[in-house]
């Protein structure tokens, strides 16, 4: 029987877990070696969900990954961006042509595991939470040894996310997030690069009545030569934007 909680000053309908449409929104730029076995994995999850991952432009062969799985996974939407804007583009077109009850971002680099959507899912799907992050700095699962200035960076991001918004979040910088989706289809998001993650932690916390949550995740992070991405640049964009996003009217 569904339920109904207030948040925001909206009054949220609960449906049961079995009926809420989970949208995955998978970012993708250059995963060829990863593509398919996200796919996989995310559909191989036992969710009722949407797949839509966004091919950012991509040079090598990861749309042709993405096609020879066309028609075969169920629920799989491709949505293609002619250049390269940035995995915060990326997600952003995702959410916008999200149905779901609930939206999750899943990378798709298979640095965090899609075994763990239950779990980062589980508050939301029960009504208790709005916002849900999974958290690798928490302990409980597997974890490779981080990069020490990347492990130190988050640390430093998250210590400031928590002194600015007043909170505890222990993660900001995961990118394994997940939300209510009607929320997170209201807010106005402008980053296209991985400044998305700072401004959807900012925007979130200053949205009255919302309830995040913290999950413990397991982590595989990748080197620079495996892949990595996000540099020291990117952590000095961050802390602009959590002071940015924090006094913007």
């Amino acid at each position: 029987m569904p339920t109904s909680r207030r948040c925001a000053g909206r009054v949220h309908r609960v449906l049961e877990p079995e009926q809420q449409l989970i949208s995955v929104v998978v970012p993708a730029f250059d995963e060829e070696r990863t593509i398919e076995e996200v796919v996989r994995r995310v559909a191989g999850a036992g969710l009722h969900a949407e797949i839509i991952v966004v091919d950012d432009g991509s040079r090598d062969g990861t749309a042709a990954v993405l096609a020879g799985l066309d028609g075969e996974i169920e629920g799989l939407r491709t949505l293609v961006q002619p250049v390269n804007r940035g995995k915060g583009a990326a997600v952003r077109v995702g959410i916008a042509a999200s149905k779901g009850d609930v939206v999750v971002i899943q990378d798709a680099d298979l640095e965090y595991d899609p075994k763990d959507l239950p779990t980062l899912l589980g508050p939301l799907l029960e009504g208790r939470a709005d916002v849900v992050y999974g958290t690798r700095l928490r302990g409980g699962e597997p974890q490779r040894a981080h990069l020490f200035w990347h492990y130190a960076g988050n640390r430093f991001l998250s210590l400031l996310t928590n002194v600015l918004y007043n909170t505890t979040i222990s993660d900001m910088e995961v990118g394994y997030k997940a939300f209510r989706g009607d929320l997170i289809r209201s807010l106005d998001l402008v980053s296209d690069d991985f400044r998305f993650e700072p401004e959807v932690t900012a925007k979130i916390l200053r949205t009255p009545g919302v309830r995040l949550f913290e999950v413990p995740i397991s982590y595989y992070g990748r080197t620079f030569e495996e892949g990595k991405k996000i540099t020291w640049r990117d952590g000095i964009k961050a802390v602009g934007a959590l002071l940015r996003f924090r006094f913007l009217r």
